[in-house]
């Protein structure tokens, strides 16, 4: 079945040589380091990515992936502020660009869902699709590369449009411990939200191309259970992703029929509701936090000692620090009223989080942008490729 799932998404067999190179480092908070990374993905097109570590290292640590949702990317507050929580945590995140996106965008810009280009081609939504779950599952492979991460220790985060590509992951990809999905997560079927989001070439694309799975939501939660523990949180009031329609009562039956494929409770995942709450970035709270603690065994802190950390609210956070929260973020049922653990993490601009200088991503830019990964793509789509055994893969 995971390779069925592979194939229908035009998955490689076999993953790209990581190829991977460092670009420079720099500390973006007390105690943790930053590293400016790049390794390569379909096609021998590149990666650009952020790790936060924490600055004293000893033995092998947790690892964890952070997948953006729609428009957002390495340069979005909640990631940043995700790896320096996780790295003072003690545990080695990746964030990286989304396709189309910061530094794979052909004009160098965040928010602007590049990826939505129609093609003529009409596998072109399957294949992107595909190409952002190769996405997380290269970033798995970077970190359990590095020699300070433990490769039995890998949580994958994803947020709205990346719990819809880490949820596919992770009936694929053996090696991903431990998932939460936050804002999204409400697999359902036919006709349903993500069969008719506007997304087409991310989410009701892809998401078509596995109907042959049936049950598509029971089947990929299924597999994933084989794999690890996963997590869902939601708020109540999110109707960016239908979860006043797909709420507790939607969960609790596609819990009993993932429970059913499965054979038992095992891994099978478990749930969270936020009353009252919209669309939100969810992974900084304390409940987030400790479970991935739980999960992952952080070198720093437990499950407890997270209980007793103080937190705040992002809205007074981006106030205090003169950060501007943009258009529905600053809402109260979103971004503006989570309620973060506190680190006091600073503000950090798209510049530092740049992983080349711009005039050096200027000679360098047709090894990340969408338009070189679009025509890769269709060439290969003219020849019939399922993009399954491409030249120096591993």
């Amino acid at each position: 079945m995971p390779a069925q799932i592979r194939s229908a998404l035009f998955i490689p067999e076999r993953l790209p040589r990581l190829d991977a190179k460092v670009h420079g480092r720099f500390s973006p908070a007390p105690g943790v380091i930053a590293e400016r990374v790049t390794y390569a993905s379909q096609f021998g097109l590149r990666i650009p990515a952020i790790i936060y570590r924490p600055e004293k290292v000893h033995g092998r640590l947790p690892g964890i992936v952070l997948v953006n949702g729609h428009g957002a990317d390495k340069s979005s507050w909640y990631s940043w502020y995700t790896g320096i929580l996780y790295a003072r945590a003690g545990a080695v995140v990746l964030t990286y660009d989304p396709l189309g996106e910061g530094e794979r965008n052909d004009e160098h810009k965040d928010g602007t869902g590049e990826h939505d280009t129609p093609a003529a081609e009409p596998t072109m939504p399957q294949r992107t699709g595909g190409a952002m779950v190769t996405d997380v599952m290269q970033g798995v492979s970077y970190l359990i590369s590095r020699p300070d991460v433990a490769s039995n220790l890998i949580g994958v985060l994803g947020f709205s449009m990346g719990s819809f590509i880490t949820a596919i992951a992770g009936a694929v990809d053996t090696r991903i411990n431990a998932m939460l999905l936050v804002g999204g997560g409400d697999l359902d079927g036919p006709g349903g939200y993500w069969d008719t989001t506007h997304s087409v070439m991310c989410e009701s694309g892809p998401y078509h191309a596995l109907e042959f799975l049936g049950d598509r939501g029971a089947t990929l939660f299924a597999l994933r259970a084989r794999r690890g523990a996963t997590f869902i949180v939601n708020g109540t009031a999110d109707t960016v992703v239908a979860i006043p329609k797909n709420g507790p009562a939607f969960f609790a039956d596609l819990r009993q029929r993932t429970i059913a494929l499965n054979g038992s409770e095992r891994n099978v995942f478990t749930t969270h509701f936020d009353e009252g709450a919209s669309h939100r970035p969810a992974l900084v709270t304390p409940l987030a936090a400790a479970w991935l603690a739980e999960q992952l065994h952080f070198a720093h802190w437990s499950s407890t000692q997270i209980a007793a950390l103080p937190t705040v609210k992002i809205g007074d956070w981006a106030a205090k620090n003169n950060f501007i929260l943009i258009g529905h973020t600053a809402w109260e049922n979103r971004d503006a009223g989570l309620i973060a653990v506190d680190i006091a993490a600073p503000i950090l601009t798209p510049e530092q989080l740049s992983v080349l200088p711009l005039a050096e991503w200027q000679k360098q830019r047709a090894q990340f942008v969408y338009s070189s990964w679009s025509a890769a793509t269709l060439a290969d789509a003219s020849k019939g490729g399922a993009v399954l055994n491409m030249p120096g893969q591993n």
